[in-house]
């Protein structure tokens, strides 16, 4: 799969790394059909890799209907734990923009698979969960970038645990799936703004 602009010029690695950003204001529309989106994040499911080959990375694509009523159950579960004493507005206008958009991608774990690389290998037991999650984040971090490089924006967002029954329930997830992020993904309607970095200097020694 190349790695391309929205004028079809190919873009470097690198310009798909800085095209990734935290975009939020996002539209009802894709500048791709579902084909290729599904394409997508089935290239990055099987390429990713993942500890000991364990490919515990389970991915759930919910568009039209599907997207609307998990924004929704989540508007509903939040602001019955928010209580009544608490201004719920922010938070329901927040929800709602996510709604607003094209699509959200659920980010799971598989706990069968990594129970199952615990017994196997006891002695990197507690790795196995870190090893985990960092599995997640390169799926997460893969399908975010790819869909920057089409000119798609998306956030991460973590609702989990707290409204995992409910998404399990309504959209017949398997018991042994731990919900790790959302992603909500459409066209741009506002670009994100400008980005600070902290001194390279700081973060990056060389000894050579």
């Amino acid at each position: 799969m190349g790695l391309f602009s929205n004028d079809n010029k190919e873009m470097t690695f690198n310009e798909a790394m800085e095209a990734r950003r935290s975009v939020y204001s996002l539209k009802e529309t894709l500048s791709i059909s579902d084909n290729e989106l599904e394409e997508l994040i089935a290239h990055a499911i099987k390429h990713v890799p993942s500890a000991f080959n364990s490919q515990s990375t389970r991915i759930v694509l919910l568009l039209n209907d599907n997207k609307d009523k998990f924004w929704e159950n989540a508007k509903g579960i939040l602001k019955e734990a928010m209580g009544e004493d608490r201004d719920f507005e922010p938070t329901r206008q927040k929800l709602d923009n996510f709604k607003h958009s094209y699509g959200t991608i659920l980010f799971y774990e598989d706990q069968d698979v990594v129970s199952g690389l615990q017994e196997q290998m006891p002695s990197y037991y507690d790795n196995f969960a870190i090893w985990s999650n960092q599995t997640n984040a390169m799926h997460q971090y893969a399908i975010w970038t790819a869909l920057a490089t089409k000119g798609i924006g998306a956030s991460l967002q973590h609702y989990n645990p707290i409204v995992d029954e409910a998404t399990a329930n309504d959209f017949d997830i398997p018991k042994s799936w731990k919900l790790v992020a959302q992603m909500p993904f459409g066209d741009v309607r506002e670009p994100a703004g400008q980005k600070e970095f902290n001194p390279i200097e700081d973060r990056f020694f060389v000894r050579k």
